[in-house]
């Protein structure tokens, strides 16, 4: 039986596109379909798989979505990028800025602009621990302890949990992320685990972060991440409302309104969103 797929990137964080009566060719749960899908050695390869759900009540279209272990994702803004050209370039919606239900709860605005990029507002972010959810109080400026070094980070949610560390500029990101994102993704601090950023500032305007993405390991980009960077940057007072955040795979920007007191303001992402290619699986 063959199978119809397409595979997306935003900033190098690459996805699985299937619709929902393609994915029931498989026989299997989207947990295994994911895990099949994305293995980079046998087959496809992708740090996650994202089905339509055009039968979503409560928003315009809703999704599937899980991470290349077979995890499900709660939220990714590159993916939802990719995911709403997807479906509108399939005609699944009829306009160009639509409400998208997702596992985290929350309902996701994308909007393709006349550029071909997608403006996503990725609705507030949340610093409730509880709701992260994240087990100490003190979510903003934790200090952690990871191998005899303290790191200061602080919690967010974008719909997904992130730990955010601002570094000095000549540490290397990658390196870090290799060696403490693993550990801090599965501490005790957080009960669902969490994605690790590890950012640089360069200037008031722009950083630079590398991410250990919880179900995936080190990603070249993630548009959540990037969100709860320049949140977390803008709470201690570091940076401005308008950052351009580059990632180990490209460049987004990130607009957020808000400060360490007034936090209910939406946060908006803008980056690009790619075909890579489109292609029928034989015989599976």
């Amino acid at each position: 039986m063959d199978v119809n797929i397409t595979k997306m990137q935003g900033c190098g964080n690459d996805f699985v596109l299937l619709d929902y009566e393609e994915f029931l060719k498989f026989n299997l749960s989207m947990s295994d379909t994911a895990k099949k899908l994305c293995d980079r050695h046998f087959g496809i390869g992708a740090d996650g798989l994202i089905i339509p759900n055009e039968h979503e009540e409560s928003a315009d279209i809703g999704w599937y979505f899980y991470n290349s272990d077979g995890s499900t994702a709660q939220m990714c803004g590159n993916g939802m990028r990719c995911f709403a050209k997807y479906v509108f370039d399939k005609g699944l919606v009829n306009k160009k800025e639509f409400s998208v239900q997702t596992y985290s709860g929350l309902i996701i605005t994308p909007k393709i602009l006349e550029n071909g990029e997608v403006r996503v507002n990725m609705s507030k972010p949340i610093l409730s621990p509880d709701l992260i959810p994240f087990v100490p109080n003190d979510n903003i400026n934790y200090r952690m302890a990871i191998k005899n070094t303290i790191f200061e980070g602080s919690a967010i949610s974008m719909g997904n949990p992130h730990f955010v560390i601002f570094v000095s500029p000549e540490e290397d990101l990658m390196q870090l992320a290799k060696e403490y994102g693993p550990i801090i993704e599965t501490s005790a601090e957080f009960p669902e685990k969490t994605n690790v950023e590890f950012v640089k500032i360069l200037s008031p305007d722009k950083i630079k972060l590398c991410v250990w993405e919880r179900g995936c390991g080190i990603t070249l980009a993630c548009g959540t991440g990037a969100c709860a960077s320049v949140v977390a940057g803008i709470i201690k007072g570091c940076l401005n409302n308008n950052v351009e955040v580059e990632l180990l795979g490209g460049k987004v920007k990130i607009e957020w309104g808000g400060n360490k007191i007034l936090t209910a303001k939406d946060v908006f992402l803008t980056g690009p969103a790619e075909y890579v290619f489109k292609a029928q699986l034989l015989n599976i």
